[in-house]
């Protein structure tokens, strides 16, 4: 039997998680159908630029539907236990320096269905958090990234 990748994250994330896909099958989904619909009207299905691409976007859609599913279904909550603790982990907001003189960063360690770095959302699965998580306040970290090794100092969890 095989075991489905579990997908840790918080109930707001499993919240916009749904919210997507509500959008993906309620609106997308419909305005696809309809491009299939329309190109399809033009006659010749083999020469017909429109048609193929709305056909690739639509395999591309319910890729995205089912890979949104089976988040939903394998979501692990973190729960307000789990987060209350000093320590680095899931959930939590972590403020930290690149040491000797860099820029300090915050970010917020979240599973990987809710990563987005830009707005400062991180993967657990990611080098950083990977490092940082089980650390405390004042430790100082060493990271290995793809852009090489940095040392950090954390000065705030949240």
């Amino acid at each position: 039997m095989i075991t489905e990748k579990k997908f840790p994250m918080t109930a707001s994330g499993k919240q916009k998680l749904e919210e997507e896909l509500d959008f993906l099958k309620s609106v997308k989904r419909k305005e696809v159908v309809e491009r299939i619909k329309i190109a399809r009207s033009h006659g010749d299905l083999s020469e017909n630029s429109e048609y193929d691409s709305a056909k690739e976007d639509q395999g591309f859609l319910e890729g995205k539907i089912v890979s949104i599913e089976s988040m939903i279904r394998n979501a692990v909550i973190i729960t307000a236990d789990e987060l209350n603790t000093d320590e680095v982990r899931l959930g939590k907001t972590v403020t930290f320096k690149e040491l000797p003189d860099g820029d300090e960063e915050t970010y917020t360690i979240v599973g990987s269905a809710e990563a987005n770095p830009i707005e400062g959302l991180i993967s657990n699965d990611s080098p950083i958090a990977k490092a940082l998580i089980g650390r405390s306040k004042g430790d100082q970290v060493k990271i290995n990234t793809p852009g090489g090794e940095m040392s950090v100092t954390i000065l705030d969890i949240k």
